[in-house]
């Protein structure tokens, strides 16, 4: 088991390119989520000022 974590004596390269694509990937989900959520809000305060 060590060795597989050791990766060949790789791991020094390997784990941070894992890590660089987790984030990657986690930033590709949360960012438009986010954007959309804000998108959202916007689209409510216009619709509740409109109809005053």
């Amino acid at each position: 088991m060590a060795e597989f974590f050791q990766m060949g004596g790789y791991a020094q390269f390997v784990w941070p390119s894992y890590a660089i694509v987790a984030v990657v990937l986690w930033l590709n989900w949360y960012l438009p989520r986010k954007q959309h959520q804000r998108e959202l809000r916007l689209l409510e305060r216009r619709r509740k000022t409109e109809h005053r």
